[in-house]
């Protein structure tokens, strides 16, 4: 897990404290974390009805996953939130905003409240992958181009160069095609898919692939042997089924039991039938060996 440093611009000048005579730079309660033209442009024109469904997929199915590896309950997760990492003016030109991101070992909340956005020069820990939904032709995900005066770095360079995020995954629905790169030596590399057509996260035990539901393709989160990772509902669903499951079992349980007890009673009643009959026939029998002996005839010649 690398830990990354915020780049900051030196021609910006921080904030100053009149009290102290102390620069000081702004925290996630001083940034902007929706302007018009950052995140909030992107929540209104850029994205599709698909997006904000598929982040809470992966984020429901992976948080079992991450309160294993985080007990203590260190880590977060943004969904199109702002990651602040160079300090600019305006603001907005030093972030950038994944549609989704995942932080191991930082605490979920800042002062008791939730981040209005991640500033890296505050926490100096780069988010361990980051995935981008594609909603144009891509190439605003795959654009490496660095920053200048006057435009604003591309998303591939920044992930790579500025946060150096070990994982960075691009997902194009209309194409059904899901491609991972990993930072490697400073540089992102393509990674190829495992013979399960997935792509392994290492540091965090998980693949991550595509799925069809409904005639759509689905980003989603499998375990390092194959193994689905399920959402909460998902998870509801599979339990619920299990408890009726459970509940049909120990009701066929205990109809199977009242029939082997009615079995073993109709038995029972049977037997006891049957040594009544054997004891009356003897009684019979007995009768008649008395008659018998009281006319002088024994009974054993007969």
């Amino acid at each position: 897990m690398e830990t990354t440093q915020a780049v900051i611009n030196p021609t910006t000048p921080p904030s100053q404290d009149i009290h102290t005579n102390k620069f000081t730079l702004p925290d996630h309660t001083q940034l902007p974390d929706s302007d018009g033209t950052f995140v909030l442009a992107k929540r209104t024109v850029g994205q599709n009805f698909q997006e904000h469904p598929q982040s809470i997929v992966l984020t429901s199915s992976i948080e079992p996953v991450l309160q294993k590896l985080h007990p203590d309950g260190n880590y977060c997760i943004g969904q199109d939130s702002g990651i602040y990492w160079r300090l600019t003016e305006p603001p907005e030109k030093g972030a950038e905003a994944p549609d989704w991101f995942y932080v191991p070992n930082v605490p979920p909340f800042l002062n008791g409240e939730y981040r209005r956005s991640y500033v890296l020069w505050k926490e100096f820990v780069a988010p361990l992958i980051a995935i981008e939904f594609v909603s144009g032709n891509g190439s605003e995900e795959r654009d490496a181009t660095p920053p200048s005066e006057t435009e604003k770095a591309g998303k591939f360079w920044v992930y790579e160069q500025a946060i150096h995020i070990p994982f960075y995954a691009v997902f194009e629905a209309r194409k059904a095609l899901l491609e991972v790169y990993r930072l490697v030596d400073g540089r992102y590399e393509k990674m190829q898919p495992n013979e399960r057509n997935h792509f392994p996260i290492y540091p965090m035990g998980v693949e991550l692939g595509l799925i069809e539901n409904d005639g759509l393709p689905w980003v989603r989160w499998w375990d390092d042997v194959g193994n689905l990772l399920l959402t909460g509902d998902e998870r509801a669903i599979v339990e619920r089924q299990a408890r009726l499951q459970a509940e049909d079992a120990r009701q066929q349980a205990t109809l199977a039991q009242q029939q082997a007890e009615e079995i073993a009673q109709q038995a029972t009643l049977a037997q006891q039938q049957a040594e009544e009959m054997a004891e009356q026939e003897r009684q019979q029998k007995e009768k008649l060996a008395t008659y018998l002996r009281s006319l002088g005839i024994n009974p054993d010649d007969i």
